[in-house]
């Protein structure tokens, strides 16, 4: 994927944009690019990315092999931001199901940041 453009929509090749927060090389500047990174995770199934950038007062809600079960049985289409605040980011991911379905994954997540790393703490999850 390193030669593709980034799943998160930026238009920015992977290796220039997520990649760099997803191996650890950058922290994201903001709870928007960290939004965008988590999603690019969850294309490239890097589930302890994941893990890792959830807050760890909600860290216990999530299971490594859940999150993997979830991010491989689903074909990951785009992600569209909606709304931008400092610490709330609301998007829609879309995405083709196991059924061969498509949904859109429709979300209001909050996030924090402590000690200058950004973290995601919960989503509201929005009807479409």
């Amino acid at each position: 994927m390193h030669n593709n453009v980034c799943p998160c929509g930026s238009g920015v090749a992977f290796m220039q944009c997520c990649e760099k927060y997803i191996l650890g090389y950058e922290t994201a500047p903001t709870a928007l690019v960290l939004m965008r990174s988590r999603y690019s995770a969850y294309v490239v199934k890097n589930a302890d990315y994941l893990i890792a950038t959830t807050h760890e007062s909600t860290r216990n809600l999530f299971s490594k092999d859940e999150i993997l079960s979830w991010a491989s049985e689903n074909q990951w289409q785009k992600l569209e931001i909606i709304s931008y605040e400092e610490t709330i980011v609301e998007f829609e991911a879309f995405f083709r199901g196991p059924d061969a379905k498509d949904y859109i994954h429709h979300e209001r997540s909050t996030f924090e940041k402590v000690n200058g790393h950004w973290y995601y703490i919960d989503g509201v999850f929005l009807e479409t």
